[in-house]
């Protein structure tokens, strides 16, 4: 071997050895530092586990003395989970039976208020026991539930428990007053709905100290069932109780994330107002003092979900639950007349509505709830309408509302929805007053019905046109071309037939059944025919490259306005009618043909 070899290997020697004794200093530091972890560890927890053994790397051991030309051997690499080598720990998830704790208290408490039911309306009943004693019996019960659920919330693992014993005392106490104010007469209505306020405060009041959604349901939903139970019914004054706890049951929302709690204080006035509304006997007078609850019970769900909308983190579901409260309000309609009934409905439309425009600077609403309130607006306005009116003026009504909307609306998905449902209604409404079956024979409508239908019949067109425009220019509602062609051409059908409508129902009031009915048609057929040609003279002002849809939309109306003519007009005109038609229209298709041919060759010579 060389000399130069001979230092290459001594270098390499004396650099293992400086490796070797930094990897011993950096051991040692590491094991100061676990040390360090260590102790601090069991000074801020003393009774949590042992921390785990930290990975420690292995000491490097100085080579060995190697002799001039021997080869120096690699470690050779350990096997997978060698000693040495981090392994990471596989956690495993204990297995809980903590349900089985909660499905028992549940059923507890339902078992426990059914008994306290029984003690009050069925043993009253059947004369067991005296009424003050049955009364006290379900006071004391309560406080006693009450107060163990109190002192086992202070014990290890009482949680469940309290919370389930809380509630049944507390659902107990408020179907103690339920049953004081109707069943027994004790008090006056007054002063047992103060009572149930102040028990249903103090008892959700209690759900919030403990920081409980589940004590809060525990308490509202059974009461769904049972307070109409010892009411008697779904009276007056038992929808009052509930409007009541819903009431109290709002405060005790403040701040926290319960969308749960919301869907309870929705539910427990709005199935009660539902099932009196299905039920509602009109003589007994109380039919209005129900759509003062109505009212009271939207207003309660709309308030409730502008407050604690801020801090829910489910913001569109707290705004469908709020929508839902005002369910009742839109079926007034079936307690009391439509004097009543329409300014209710439209009350919650406009609230809607312009909570939807301003909520997002107003309140911090997001897009998805301002959506949601805009549709929900524009359900309570179609109810307004159609409680109001009869066909032949709610369809007029409906048709304007959904061409305004269109308009107004055209960029935003929410609104041209809503415009298509109004004109869908307003549509229906339409074809009742004027049917297909007067376009074929002659039939004189009544003046009002004959005024709503030309009304009508200039509305959908505008609305035909006017939606289908907002469709298809909206870039967000990635129409294709095929698409957008059926879409004219349906709005093209619509028209038609409306222009078809609109000529008839003029002729037949203006001129009489036989007169003005081929007065109006032969109308209808040049109308369909310059509807072509403005047509044309629209794709004319195109680019060649975009004037393939209008050209195609104005040769279907051609062909749709020769059918008429020689399928229809040539068979049931008669007389002088027939010969106009046919002149009228030769004449208008040979200036249409030779006008559209002028400006194409014009066009083409001055590109």
């Amino acid at each position: 071997m060389t000399e130069p070899d001979q230092a290459l290997i001594g270098r390499l020697s004396s650099d293992l050895a400086v490796i070797s004794s930094y990897m011993a200093r950096a051991t040692a530091d590491m094991a100061e530092l676990q040390r360090i972890v260590a102790t601090r560890a069991q000074q801020t927890t003393p009774y949590a586990a042992q921390p785990p053994a930290y990975w420690q790397p292995p000491v490097a051991q100085p080579a060995p003395p190697t002799a001039p030309g021997m080869p120096v051997q690699p470690p050779t690499p350990g096997p997978p989970g060698a000693p040495g080598l981090p392994v990471t720990p596989v956690e495993r998830t204990p297995r809980s039976d903590g349900w089985i704790g909660k499905a028992l208290a549940v059923a507890g408490v339902a078992v426990t208020l059914v008994g306290v039911v029984l003690l009050l309306v069925l043993a009253a009943q059947a004369g067991i026991l005296r009424p003050e004693f049955r009364v006290g019996g379900g006071a004391v019960l309560a406080l006693g539930l009450i107060g163990a659920g109190w002192w086992l919330q202070r014990r290890p693992g009482g949680r469940v428990g309290a919370i389930a014993l809380a509630a049944t005392g507390i659902a107990a106490a408020y179907i103690d007053v339920i049953a004081v104010t109707t069943v027994y007469h004790w008090a006056p209505a007054a002063v047992g709905l103060l009572l149930a306020a102040a028990v249903a405060g103090g008892g959700l009041t209690l759900a919030r100290r403990w920081d409980s959604e589940h004590l809060g349901l525990l308490v509202l939903v059974p009461l769904i069932a049972l307070g109409p139970a010892v009411g008697g019914g779904v009276t007056v004054l038992v929808i009052g109780f509930m409007l009541a706890l819903s009431a109290a049951s709002l405060p005790v929302q403040l701040g926290k994330d319960w969308i749960g709690m919301h869907a309870a204080r929705i539910a427990v006035t709005t199935l009660p107002l539902l099932v009196a509304l299905a039920g509602v006997n009109h003589g007994s007078g109380q039919a209005h003092w129900l759509a003062g609850a109505c009212a009271v019970a939207a207003a309660l769900a709309i308030a409730g979900g502008l407050i604690l909308l801020p801090k829910c983190r489910h913001p569109v579901g707290m705004a469908l639950l709020s929508v839902a409260g005002t369910v009742p309000v839109l079926l007034v309609s079936a307690a009391v007349d439509r004097v009543v009934a329409a300014p209710m409905a439209a009350v919650v439309a406009i609230v809607l509505l312009a909570l939807a425009i301003v909520g997002d600077r107003r309140f911090g609403i997001v897009r998805a709830v301002g959506q949601v309130w805009a549709a929900s607006s524009a359900v309570a306005a179609l109810v307004a309408v159609t409680v109001a009116f009869d066909g032949p003026v709610a369809g007029p009504i409906l048709l304007a509302i959904a061409l305004a909307v269109a308009y107004a609306g055209r960029r935003t998905a929410v609104a041209r929805w809503s415009a298509a449902g109004f004109g869908i209604v307003g549509a229906a409404y339409y074809l009742g007053t004027a049917p297909l079956t007067t376009l074929v024979s002659a039939h004189a409508l009544p003046t009002p019905t004959a005024v709503s239908t030309l009304i009508s019949s200039l509305l959908i067109i505008g609305c035909a046109m006017v939606m289908t425009w907002s469709w298809v220019r909206d870039e967000a509602s990635h129409i294709d071309d095929d698409v957008a062609r059926i879409l004219w051409a349906s709005a093209a059908a619509v028209a038609m037939y409306a222009i078809t409508m609109f000529t008839v129902t003029a002729g037949v009031l203006l001129g009489g059944e036989e007169t003005g009915f081929f007065s109006g048609h032969v109308a209808a057929t040049i109308c369909w025919i310059a509807l072509a040609a403005c047509v044309f003279g629209y794709a004319t002002r195109l680019p060649r490259a975009q004037r393939s849809l209008p050209i195609a939309g104005g040769t279907a109306l051609v062909v749709a306005a020769m059918a008429k003519l020689f399928l229809f007009d040539l068979g049931t005109l008669d007389g002088i009618f027939r010969v106009i038609v046919f002149i009228v229209a030769g004449l208008v298709l040979l200036a249409m043909g030779a006008g559209y041919a002028r400006m194409l060759a014009q066009q083409d010579e001055e590109s």
